[in-house]
């Protein structure tokens, strides 16, 4: 089947092969896409996450804050294993609630009060988007961008597409919209955490900003990127020439 925007075969005979000429993009669109999720697998990622750090920054109490966090992911993963469908992305919340919450529990068992378990659940979200961005552009520079694996791994072979150049280079630009939010975020909520741990703004001032950020630079950032990923998918540049290969994903 042609692909969107593919050229028409001019002077063709009548009893040409139908084309089968399509793009770089809608292969690695596909493949990310698997790779991703889709909507529903960023939705169950983001809404237990969600449900945690609403509760605990208004009602400052993190064992509800975990419960009910919990029993969302639970209900999420029930749908999944009746469904059976992976239960990859509820996981991946679960294992982040987790973290911040051992964070937060540490901080209370060493006397700090809510406003300092607070800013310690912030914690580990920042280190990990620390490091994330880091290892990211690291891949960029080093021309074997994170994106290429993600594709690759889903189709079976990790490494493979980086015998492509075009896809190298196609990989490069989705992997600096991935690393965006995650470089944001730390710029953005690391002055403010780092305020609050040595009291240039009340403990308060910096929960609730480290609140604010967090729900509006998490998910609605993340989904903002992969729009943009996708956009960039979308425009069918590079084409794959009829009787050529496929790239090798």
């Amino acid at each position: 089947m042609t692909g969107p925007g593919a050229p028409e075969a001019c002077g063709a005979s009548a009893t040409a092969a139908p084309l089968t000429t399509h793009t770089v993009e809608q292969v690695v669109r596909k493949q990310l896409s698997d790779a991703l999720g889709g909507a529903r697998g960023m939705l169950e990622a983001a809404v237990p996450t969600i449900t945690f750090t609403v509760i605990f920054l208004s009602a400052h109490d993190l064992r509800l804050a975990i419960v009910v966090s919990l029993l969302t992911a639970g209900v999420l993963l029930a749908v999944r294993l009746v469904q059976r469908s992976t239960p990859q992305f509820v996981l991946n919340a679960l294992f982040g609630i987790g973290l911040g919450a051992l964070f937060a529990w540490r901080a209370a068992r060493g006397g700090g009060d809510a406003g300092e378990q607070a800013l310690a659940y912030f914690l580990p979200g920042l280190l990990y988007n620390l490091g994330y961005g880091i290892v990211m552009v690291f891949t960029i520079a080093i021309r074997w961008p994170v994106v290429g694996f993600i594709v690759g791994s889903v189709a079976g072979d990790p490494t493979v597409w980086h015998a492509d150049r075009h896809v190298v280079r196609l990989c490069s630009r989705l992997t600096w919209l991935l690393a965006l939010p995650c470089l944001l975020r730390v710029i953005v909520q690391a002055p403010i955490y780092l305020a609050g741990r040595n009291g240039w703004w009340s403990t308060d001032q910096a929960v609730a900003a480290l609140g604010v950020t967090k729900l509006v630079m998490g998910w609605p950032l993340q989904v903002a990127a992969l729009a943009a990923m996708m956009w960039v998918l979308t425009r069918n540049s590079i084409p794959v020439e009829q009787g050529e290969p496929d790239p090798q994903l």
